[in-house]
């Protein structure tokens, strides 16, 4: 748990907790031992790190379930998608993953955007809109 997570916005934390998941569903198409206890390791700091108040030990383990089990469905359908489409399972979650990144970016751009257009930029008292449309989009003259 850090301070860190004031200045964090609900999407970064999604995009943080997807990419663990796929994280987890590349290591359980790996097979590789060491690379799921490293996995798993991730989920249980970044739970630690995103939540705001301690966490009892029965809702921390819950916690890392939904993420497991998330990672698990994950690599399921990414397998499935990859033997469907001829792809590798390698190149399906990296699609995942940069799906993830992108949708943050968007929701990023979306935010900042917001904040922009909150100086003025918004409907005046008279109805129109900065380009001198009504709100049904009719011309306004």
């Amino acid at each position: 748990m850090t301070d860190e997570h004031d200045s964090m916005r609900p999407e970064d934390d999604a995009a943080r907790l997807g990419l663990v998941v796929v994280g987890e569903a590349a290591a359980l198409h790996s097979g590789d031992e060491a690379a799921l206890e490293a996995s798993e390791a991730n989920i249980r700091d970044t739970v630690d790190e995103l939540v705001d108040e301690p966490l009892t030990p029965r809702q921390e383990e819950v916690v890392e379930r939904l993420a497991a089990a998330g990672g698990t469905l994950t690599a399921g359908l990414s397998g499935a998608l990859a033997a469907r489409s001829g792809n590798s399972v390698d190149d399906v979650l990296e699609g995942a993953a940069r799906s993830v990144v992108w949708q943050q970016r968007l929701a990023s751009e979306t935010d900042h955007d917001a904040h922009q257009h909150d100086g003025g930029d918004r409907e005046s008292a008279s109805g129109l809109q900065r380009d001198g449309r009504d709100d049904d989009g009719r011309d306004g003259d």
